[in-house]
């Protein structure tokens, strides 16, 4: 089963306040059990939100909406790809990890869908095209 395991933003990740070296120091030594256990498949920090941009749809309408986000409680400050066995096993991961943050935070974990998740609707060809995909990408890191 694969995970995304998400970081949520806080004020401070949102004003850019960096880690300290400890913190990074911790998260190095964290992400190095995660990637020795074959767990971590991908892992990254982001920018505050006032670097990002939005895109709604409505209909064939786009809009961009430049950051900053006003609801940090709402926005992602980081992330990992886990692949485990189960949703228990990515929260004991998560219960190892260092505080991201300084003071409260939060970690969410979310699974990502299966190609038998989709049930009937993911044809054999769509299937085709989602496994010649998934080769390419890889392929290209």
């Amino acid at each position: 089963m694969r995970f995304m395991v998400i970081v949520k933003a806080t004020k401070e990740s949102e004003a850019g306040v960096m880690p300290s070296t400890q913190l990074l120091s911790e998260m190095g030594k964290f992400n190095e059990e995660l990637v020795k256990a074959g767990v971590m498949l991908a892992g990254e920090g982001l920018q505050p939100s006032s670097k990002g941009a939005r895109v709604r749809f409505s209909g064939k309408t786009r809009t961009v909406i430049d950051g900053p986000f006003a609801e940090t409680k709402e926005l992602i400050a980081g992330y990992w790809l886990w692949q485990v066995k189960s949703k228990e096993e990515a929260i004991e991961w998560v219960k190892r990890c260092p505080n991201p943050m300084p003071g409260e935070s939060e970690i969410e974990i979310r699974q990502i869908f299966e190609a038998d998740d989709f049930g009937a609707e993911f044809t054999p060809e769509l299937r085709e095209q989602e496994e010649r995909l998934r080769a390419e990408t890889t392929k290209k890191k």
